[in-house]
């Protein structure tokens, strides 16, 4: 439920996409959108997640851009900035306190050797890399509607497809360290 909360302000921008065929449109309904996920979280939870108000900004930023000046550019380059912010995120975390991003987030819940924490972290790192950069690919390579389609199932299936890679690298570690 979680995951599709995440996502509901994409599908909203996608669905007003696909009725209207107007991405200025669009962005202006996911603006709104946004704030509402992360208006609904502070009131729910008491707290936001870094990745939704960073998500937030830009998308007023860019999304404000968008509708201002009428140019779908500027939200065409909001996945890569994302990705990009976290993949420097992840890699400073190699350099920062005693444990990277992935260990502080997953640490409690498994125990793997500081190589094996080290490599997911620089798996992360590679594939907001690598999603960011296919993002441009698509967003000015093909049609507006296929960006619109490639940033909800494209983007949305690379990252499955990631998590089932790494659970699989998981699982062999643990199996190894038994």
């Amino acid at each position: 439920m979680k995951i599709l909360f995440d996502f509901l302000p994409i599908l909203v921008f996608f669905v007003v996409y696909k009725l209207s065929g107007n991405i200025i449109l669009a962005t202006a309904v996911l603006i709104p959108a946004s704030i509402l996920q992360v208006g609904y979280n502070w009131l729910r939870y008491k707290k936001v997640e870094k990745m939704h108000l960073v998500s937030l900004a830009l998308v007023i930023l860019l999304g404000g851009a968008t509708v201002i000046f009428g140019n779908s550019e500027f939200i065409k380059w909001k996945p890569t900035i994302v990705n990009g912010l976290f993949a420097l995120a992840f890699l400073g975390s190699q350099f920062i306190g005693e444990r990277n991003i992935i260990e502080r987030m997953m640490g409690d819940k498994i125990e793997l050797p500081f190589k094996v924490w080290r490599t997911l972290n620089i798996a992360w790192v590679a594939f907001f890399i690598l999603s960011g950069v296919v993002n441009l690919y698509v967003a000015f390579s093909f049609s507006e509607e296929t960006w619109v389609d490639f940033k909800l199932f494209g983007l949305l299936g690379m990252t499955i497809v990631f998590i089932i890679l790494q659970g699989i690298y998981l699982s062999s570690q643990i199996q190894n360290k038994e």
